[in-house]
Parts: C-alpha cells; sequence; structure tokens
C-alpha cells in the first residue's frame, strides 16, 4: 500500500523500511510479496522457537533418564 512506510516512520518515529520475505518454498513467487512478510516473519519465528523448544527437551530429557539410571543402578546395587 502507498505511503505506509511514511506513515509508519511517523508512527514510531524511527527508519521504517518496507521488506519482502525470503522464501524457498513451493510458493515461494506468491510469498516474495511485502504483503506476506508479517505472516511470513510469525510463522518463520514459530518454526524457530518450536524447534529450539524441542531441542531443549531432549537434552533435559537425556540427562534425566541418565540420572534416573544411575539412581536405580545405585539402589538395587548398594
Amino acid at each position: 500500500m502507498e505511503g505506509m512506510v511514511e506513515l509508519g516512520e511517523e508512527v514510531l518515529h524511527m527508519p521504517v523500511r518496507l521488506g519482502t520475505p525470503t522464501y524457498a518454498g513451493s510458493l515461494a513467487e506468491v510469498i516474495r510479496n511485502p504483503r506476506y512478510s508479517t505472516s511470513a516473519g510469525l510463522l518463520s519465528a514459530g518454526v524457530f522457537y518450536r524447534e529450539k523448544q524441542k531441542v531443549d527437551q531432549m537434552k533435559n530429557g537425556s540427562v534425566k533418564t541418565v540420572v534416573s539410571k544411575m539412581k536405580r543402578w545405585f539402589e538395587t546395587n548398594f
């Protein structure tokens, strides 16, 4: 939409630029439009944090598993 950059600068009192999403999937030619920048960014951030959460859960889960196995070993052997 015309004038959105100027409006954003006026409202936010900081520099604003028009961005386009970087996407390489099957609908890249459709998604590479400034109109989809916000939704593409939110989806990208969601995927990033979900993957990060999975990695954190795996790390915590594996440590808990090792500790519980060690505890059981000590209980049965001592």
